[in-house]
């Protein structure tokens, strides 16, 4: 059977064989409205989007900035739900059968709907992988959270930051199935002008620890966080595997009047500029090629 972890893992060697980095756009589920959501999402797949990280929105959005967070406000008042956010990924996924699907969301919303029923109603509506910010891999929630979603075929995955312990960023890299997230800077979601010097230190750390487990398990690295703009998703690009952008993509899909065409643009122009160089075989930057 087919996994999630499979068909992420296969999103990112059919972008390597392109000769780029992933490009995974975030978008908000219910964000600008109840009917452009699924609009903008399908634009976005339609102008390259390899792999897509959908948010359940929160009321206490903790590792969210503020254009995250007043998106996830504002699909609230729209009337979103968590049962309505998957009915709506279902609707996606028939109409896109291909892009992975990753949901990321904080743990309360996960819990109060059930988290055996919630993952199972996932996977019914095409979920691939889910990330929550709140669950770090060392809470004993993150392991039952981890078995629940290997019984449905979905990827936990983890975030990391470079203020995480040792003891998490290996148990995070790990643990996680598909591609490891790392945040590219200290602090919440949001655009910003450059990265941190130490970014490429940081991603090399992770890919030592990645290098352990067996070739078809090893996660790919995927950066996200700060990324705003064609200029910063190409330095990503050479040293990532996976470009994620968010706060850039909602924020126009929020303040444009043709929301779906324009987000389209810019995702088109960030998965251009993510061009990256082939590893060689054997290189622990590319999971598809290294044993």
């Amino acid at each position: 059977m087919t996994t999630g972890s499979d068909r992420i893992r296969a999103a990112f060697a059919r972008a390597h064989a392109e000769g780029r980095a992933a490009f995974m756009p975030y978008q908000m589920l219910g964000h600008p409205s109840l009917q452009a959501s699924p609009a903008v999402i399908t634009a976005l797949a339609d102008a390259g989007g390899d792999l897509f990280e959908l948010g359940l929105p929160f009321s206490d959005p903790l590792a969210d900035g503020p254009t995250v967070q007043a998106a996830g406000q504002q699909a609230l008042d729209n009337g979103i739900t968590v049962a309505r956010c998957l009915d709506m990924v279902a609707d996606l996924r028939r109409q896109l059968p291909d892009p992975p699907f990753c949901l990321m969301g904080y743990i309360n919303p996960i819990l109060a709907y059930g988290a055996e029923r919630f993952l199972r109603a996932a996977a019914e509506a095409g979920v691939d992988g889910l990330i929550v910010p709140d669950l770090p891999p060392d809470e004993p929630e993150a392991e039952e959270m981890a078995a629940l979603c290997g019984r449905f075929g979905i990827a936990p995955i983890y975030l990391l930051a470079p203020t995480s312990t040792a003891d998490r960023i290996e148990m995070g890299v790990l643990r996680s199935q598909g591609f490891v997230y790392l945040v590219s800077v200290t602090g919440t979601t949001g655009a910003r002008a450059g990265l941190p010097a130490d970014l490429g230190d940081f991603v090399q750390r992770v890919r030592r620890i990645a290098a352990q487990r067996p070739a078809s398990e090893r996660p790919y690295v995927a950066v996200g966080f700060g990324i705003g703009t064609p200029e910063i998703a190409a330095q990503v690009a050479q040293i990532a595997d996976g470009v994620i952008v968010g706060s850039a993509l909602v924020k126009l899909a929020g303040s444009s009047e043709r929301p779906a065409e324009d987000v389209a643009a810019l995702g088109k122009s960030l998965r251009d500029a993510a061009r990256r160089a082939i590893a060689e075989p054997g290189d622990i930057s590319d999971p598809s090629t290294a044993e």
